[in-house]
């Protein structure tokens, strides 16, 4: 899509095969030659849905030798995004649908989805007794959708909300509803990005680089929209300057990424770096003896 407008829009037909999204004209030509393929490795995956107005959305962002190409994907119903989801999420880390992780992922996605159905009959919510404070249970954000009205109709509003809510995990166990909001918590599109403000080289105004488990995220400080990803993977070192405090990450078949961090020093960068690189070559096993010397040589650079 272009900025602005819809008219940058073209709809296609989609087949999900492994890691690869084919794209057809239409769903009769499903058959024929895709007019578009793309390969999902290393892409990133954000949802886009509102239960409420049955809008089931993925937004991918592939990347492409200029940055990052963004791709909306439309479902119809729960069960067909839960399935597309889930086949994106494990096809932007190189798996495909065969994975045994497939079906407890689109499982994940049901549930996640389950919990913010709103309740159907209001007359089975039970009060609670103590006054509810929105201002405490929302963010600010949400707040503002209602700023044209009067505070106290406000209150109620939100209140009445939380309660239809609350009814999805009242009848939960202490630990179940805190492993469902562990479960939600993971699901939120940026859940395991630590976000740095830096100046890439080339650059002449202030970034976000978002460092998680597996990736380098470029992003746009304004929107929080990536620009840029590189997966560890493909990484073939990474080096401090520690004299003008710049980063530099070599990668097997993409230019080099140099930056600087505004705010924070290039230690704390490099520790992040090293430290989930650590983790990765770590076995699932717990009885894996901890190699510290490796640990230190990853987060401080030296031995």
């Amino acid at each position: 899509p272009k900025k602005l407008t819809l008219k940058g829009y073209k709809q296609y037909w989609c087949t999900f095969k492994d890691i690869t999204i084919s794209c057809y004209k239409s769903r009769e030509e499903a058959h024929s030659t895709p007019a578009h393929q793309m390969n999902l490795r290393g892409c990133e995956v954000t949802p886009d849905v509102n239960i409420s107005a049955q809008r089931f959305n993925i937004k991918l962002l592939i990347p492409v030798a200029e940055g990052m190409n963004e791709i909306w994907l439309r479902c119809d119903t729960e069960k067909q995004y839960a399935q597309w989801m889930a086949a994106c999420r494990l096809a932007s880390k190189g798996k495909t649908m065969a994975d045994s992780s497939y079906s407890l992922e689109v499982q994940n996605i049901l549930s996640f989805l389950k919990m913010q159905h709103m309740n159907p009959d209001p007359q089975i919510i039970e009060p609670i007794s103590n006054d509810i404070n929105p201002e405490c249970l929302v963010s600010p954000r949400y707040l503002k959708k209602y700023k044209n009205k009067q505070a106290g109709l406000v209150r109620e509003l939100i209140s009445a909300r939380i309660l239809e809510a609350h009814q999805n995990v009242a009848q939960m166990s202490l630990i179940e509803a805190k492993m469902r909001f562990i479960q939600a918590w993971q699901s939120l599109p940026e859940f395991g990005i630590t976000h740095f403000l830096a100046k890439f080289q080339g650059g002449k105004k202030d970034e976000l680089i978002g460092i998680t488990y597996n990736r380098v995220i470029r992003m746009d400080a304004s929107t929080g929209d990536a620009i840029k990803t590189w997966r560890f993977s493909n990484m073939k070192q990474w080096n401090v300057n520690w004299e003008i405090k710049m980063v530099t990450v070599e990668f097997a078949d993409e230019p080099s990424l140099a930056f600087i961090c505004a705010e924070v020093d290039c230690k704390v960068v490099h520790e992040f770096i090293g430290g989930y690189i650590f983790l990765s070559t770590r076995a699932k096993d717990q009885n894996e003896s901890l190699d510290e010397e490796m640990f230190y040589k990853l987060t401080s650079g030296w031995v």
